[in-house]
C-alpha cells in the first residue's frame, strides 16, 4: 500500500472514530449464587469476581413469588452486610464503577409455570414490573434480566409468546416511568434467550421484543450434551460435516445469525460464549470421534459435581491425568477423551476464534456462562481466568470497520406475515464503505464542509459522510433511513417523506 493510499484510510479512520458511534463490544458474565457451596478450590463468592474482565455481570438466580421478584438462596438478602451476597455483589461497582449489574429472574430449574401465571392479566404484569423496579433500587442493581426458559415452550401456553412481549413492553414502560420519577439512570432491560431454531420461532416475537429490551444474550451453548445418544459439541462455531436437517442449525454462528435475521439488530445482540463442557460416557471408548455412540452422561466433577458437566478448570485436570485433546476442524472446537469419558468444551484459543467471528460479523458483544466455571484460582497454571482473559484480549475496547462484512447465509424467515425490519436505531459505522478519491468528490459534495455526517441530497436512506473534502458514502438497514437530527439511521416512519 503506497503512503497515499494509507494516508487516506487513517484520515478515513480517525473519520468514523470522531464522528460516528464506536462500538465499545458488551462483554456480559453471568455470577451464579450456588456456586458459593461447591468444596474447596471450587467455591466461588462476589469477592472472587474480576471487575475488569466485564462491562455487566447479572446475579442468578432470583425467583418469583406470585407476581413479585423474591431472593432465591437464604443469604442474598441478609442485613449483615458481610454475609448478604446482594451486597457483596454490588460492591464490585466500588472497584470498577462504570460496571453495570444486574439481578436475571428464571433459570432452567424454575421452568416456565410461575411465568406463566405472572404474564396472565394485564394487571399481574403491571405489579410485575412496579415491584420489581423498587426491588432493583432497593438492593442496588442497575437492570433486571428475564430468563424464561422458554415462553410457549415446557407446559406454557402458546399465548405466553405474546405474553411475553406484553411483559417486556410493560416493564419498559414501568423502567422510563421509573427514571421521570427518581432521577436516577434508567434502570437496563434485557434477557437471556434461547439459541434452538423451533425456540426462537415459538417462543418469541423477535422484532417487537428487541424494540424495548437494551440487549439480548443469545444462549449459543448446551447445544448437544447427554440427553442425545451420541456425542457431540456443547457450543460448535459451525455445523458438523456429517450433521444433515435440524442438526445443522445447532451452531453458534446459525443461532446468532437467526436471531438478527428474524428482526432483531446486531449491536443488541450479546453471542454466549462457555465456560465448561458437555461430558458423555462413550459406548464403545475406541470409537470416540464426533457423533459416536454414548450410553449416558459423563462422570460428575470433582467439584462442580453434576453429570455430563464439566468446568474449564476440571477439564484441565483431566487432561493432566491423561486426557487427550483433539479438535473438531470444521466446527473450530477442541474436545477430550479420557477412557470411555468424552467432553466437548471451548479453550483459550477456540474462544479467540468465536470473538473473531463475532467482531467480523459485528454483533453488539459475547456473554458468559458463568464466571465461576473459569479457572478462577489458576488451577490450570494458565493464570487466574484464562478464558475470560483471552476474550478480552480478542475483544479489545473498540471495532471500527471501513468494509462491511458479506452477509452469512441463512435460512429464509419462516413466518413472512413476522416483520424483519430492524427495530431500532442502527450505529452507522458498520456499512461505511469509502469511495475513492476524486475531481468530483473534491469539487462537489464535500467542498467546503467541515469533517462530518451529512444527509444524502439523493435518498433518505443514505447518509454521506466527509473527511478532507473526500466523500463516504453508505445506505442505511433495511427498513431505516438517516435522521438529520440524531445523526444516525432511525426507523422510516419516523423520518418525514420517507417511504420504505
Amino acid at each position: 500500500m503506497d503512503i497515499s493510499a494509507r494516508a487516506f484510510l487513517l484520515t478515513a479512520l480517525c473519520v468514523l472514530c470522531l464522528q460516528v458511534r464506536v462500538h465499545a463490544f458488551n462483554r456480559v458474565c453471568y455470577y451464579t449464587n450456588w456456586a458459593q457451596y461447591r468444596p474447596g478450590q471450587g467455591k466461588f463468592v462476589p469477592e472472587d469476581i474480576d471487575p475488569d474482565l466485564c462491562s455487566h455481570i447479572i446475579y442468578a438466580f432470583a425467583k418469583l413469588n406470585g407476581n413479585q421478584l423474591q431472593a432465591y438462596e437464604w443469604n442474598d438478602e441478609s442485613t449483615d452486610w458481610s454475609k448478604g451476597m446482594f451486597d457483596r455483589f454490588n460492591a464490585v461497582k466500588s472497584k470498577n464503577p462504570a460496571i453495570k449489574t444486574l439481578l436475571a429472574v428464571g433459570g432452567w430449574n424454575m421452568g416456565s409455570k410461575p411465568f406463566t401465571q405472572m404474564v396472565s392479566t394485564a394487571t399481574s404484569r403491571q405489579e410485575f414490573a412496579v415491584t420489581s423496579a423498587k426491588f432493583l433500587r432497593d438492593h442496588n442493581f442497575d437492570g433486571l434480566d428475564l430468563d424464561w426458559e422458554y415462553p410457549a415452550n415446557r407446559e406454557s401456553p402458546p399465548e405466553d409468546k405474546q405474553r411475553f412481549t406484553e411483559l417486556v413492553k410493560e416493564l419498559k414502560r414501568v423502567f422510563d416511568e421509573d427514571v421521570r420519577l427518581t432521577g436516577k439512570p434508567p434502570l437496563l432491560l434485557t434477557a437471556a434467550v434461547a439459541a434452538g431454531k423451533s425456540q426462537i420461532y415459538t417462543a418469541y416475537d423477535v422484532g417487537e421484543i428487541c424494540r424495548y429490551i437494551d440487549f439480548i444474550n443469545v444462549m449459543t451453548y448446551d447445544l448437544h450434551g447427554s440427553w442425545e445418544d451420541h456425542t457431540g459439541h456443547n457450543s460448535p462455531l459451525f455445523p458438523h460435516a456429517m450433521e444433515t436437517g435440524d442438526g445443522r442449525y445447532l451452531n453458534l454462528a446459525w443461532a446468532s445469525n437467526y436471531w438478527h435475521q428474524t428482526g432483531c439488530p446486531k449491536h443488541k445482540l450479546n453471542i454466549g460464549l462457555a465456560m465448561y463442557g458437555r461430558s458423555f460416557t462413550l459406548s464403545n471408548p475406541s470409537n470416540n470421534d464426533v457423533m459416536a455412540s454414548a450410553r449416558g452422561t459423563g462422570e460428575a466433577g470433582q467439584f462442580t459435581k453434576e453429570g455430563g458437566f464439566l468446568s474449564y478448570y476440571e477439564v484441565c485436570q483431566m487432561k493432566v491425568s491423561g486426557g487427550q485433546a483433539r479438535y473438531i476442524r470444521d466446527q473450530q472446537v477442541p474436545y477430550m477423551t479420557k477412557g470411555d469419558q468424552w467432553v466437548g468444551y471451548d479453550d483459550p484459543d477456540s474462544l479467540k476464534i468465536k470473538v473473531d467471528w463475532i467482531k467480523q460479523n459485528d454483533f453488539g458483544g459475547i456473554m458468559v456462562w458463568a464466571l465461576d466455571l473459569d479457572d478462577f484460582t489458576n488451577i490450570c497454571g494458565q493464570g487466574k481466568y484464562p478464558l475470560l482473559t483471552a476474550i478480552n484480549s480478542a475483544l479489545g475496547h473498540t471495532a471500527v470497520d471501513l468494509v462491511t462484512p458479506a452477509p452469512s447465509p441463512i435460512q429464509p424467515n419462516p413466518n413472512p406475515r413476522q416483520s424483519t425490519r430492524t427495530p431500532i436505531v442502527q450505529d452507522v459505522k458498520t456499512t461505511l464503505a469509502p469511495i475513492r478519491p476524486s475531481a468530483s468528490d473534491t469539487g462537489n459534495f464535500c467542498t467546503g464542509k467541515s469533517d462530518g455526517i451529512y444527509a444524502n441530497p439523493t435518498s433518505c436512506r443514505k447518509y454521506n459522510v466527509c473527511s478532507n473534502g473526500y466523500l463516504f458514502e453508505s445506505t442505511c438497514p433495511t427498513g431505516t433511513g438517516y435522521s438529520t437530527i440524531d445523526k444516525t439511521c432511525d426507523y422510516i416512519e419516523k423520518i418525514p417523506g420517507c417511504g420504505p
